[in-house]
């Protein structure tokens, strides 16, 4: 199938084919997987199980698309830089001709066709302003062309199917048909499918459509990010400063041996939700992980080099009056990042 009609999870798995095993294998190995916290087991278990077995065909066919898109990330990094630099102020938004002539360019200063074709479907899997240009790219030149998917089986290496007792099954049948009964009683609320979020009385309204740049000024519904209950009961979503970039304070990881005495540094956030108070945020770093994918608004909002967010959420105390703000994300740099 054509890279202009398949899926981004499908070219992301094909270019794991295209891409040299060693250079895969290389890029796993410089990983350290061992009890990391802030790598998820959807991620971590397949990066490691990669490492130990060394099947990257298999890898690229049956592990889950975080594993897949986190080492692809690490794979993408440098000639995202490469490309970033020779673009310059087109980076954003190249035309076909500029990106083309910029893979000319890289290519007849050493880098090589499989950094290319990492780069090429990163932007398609995470939806970079020229991913159709890159689609293009990918089924336009030959030195590109992804190879199909074989046929591979997924084995479990880690869990081993249960078999259910019947007469736990039964049971569980039976609380499923006293659950529907007692939905089915009158006065029972039914929930709705209208796949919007329930008006809460006094609760602040919505934020308005935001009309999205290059779509002919439609109106594009900024997301509702999705918070832990905990989360819920302290941070409003709807607070001002959601969506805003801002200087904060954010402590480290662990601790550095080198400097032990030096606990946090300031590094901008996007803030996810907020309150009087406190931020609920997302740091962004100048290094990738796994567990970052690229910020796209790192130019935009004035950063001086290519910048990733972390996935993961942080709570600070500070308050928003004492921050200094870099800008806001516009709906559609925002709805990427959920």
């Amino acid at each position: 199938m054509s890279p202009t009609t398949s899926s981004p999870n499908e070219i992301v798995r094909r270019a794991f084919l295209r891409i040299d095993s060693s250079s895969v294998l290389a890029c796993v190995d410089s990983l350290d997987l061992r009890g990391h916290g802030k790598v998820s087991a959807v991620v971590g278990l397949p990066l490691r199980t990669l490492q130990q077995r060394r099947e990257v065909a298999t890898f690229a066919a049956t592990a889950p698309m975080a594993a897949l898109r986190g080492l692809l990330e690490l794979l993408a990094t440098k000639p995202l830089g490469l490309v970033i630099e020779s673009l310059g102020e087109h980076a954003d938004s190249p035309t076909f001709d500029q990106l083309s002539a910029t893979v000319d360019e890289l290519l007849a200063s050493g880098t090589s066709n499989d950094d290319l074709v990492a780069l090429l479907a990163y932007a398609i899997i995470e939806q970079f302003p020229a991913s159709a240009h890159c689609r293009r790219l990918l089924s336009e030149r030959p030195d590109f062309q992804l190879p199909e998917l074989p046929d591979v089986t997924a084995v479990p290496t880690l869990l081993v199917p249960k078999t259910t007792d019947p007469r736990v099954r039964e049971e569980r049948r039976a609380r499923r048909e006293q659950e529907k009964q007692r939905k089915k009683r009158p006065g029972t609320p039914r929930p709705s499918h209208s796949g919007k979020a329930p008006r809460v009385k006094g609760a602040p309204p919505s934020r308005t459509p935001t009309e999205v740049p290059g779509t002919g000024g439609a109106p594009n519904e900024r997301r509702r990010p999705l918070l832990t209950p905990a989360e819920s009961e302290r941070f409003d979503v709807d607070h001002p400063l959601a969506g805003s970039v801002v200087v904060a304070d954010v402590a480290y990881d662990a601790v550095d041996p080198m400097t032990p005495e030096v606990r946090s540094k300031e590094r901008p956030v996007l803030v996810v939700a907020a309150n009087d108070d406190a931020l609920l945020v997302r740091a962004i770093y100048s290094s990738p992980a796994p567990a970052r994918r690229v910020f796209l608004a790192w130019r935009r909002l004035g950063l001086d080099h290519v910048s990733y967010i972390d996935d993961a959420r942080v709570a600070l105390v500070a308050s928003g009056s004492s921050l200094a703000r870099l800008g806001v994300l516009n709906v559609v740099e925002w709805n990427a990042l959920l």
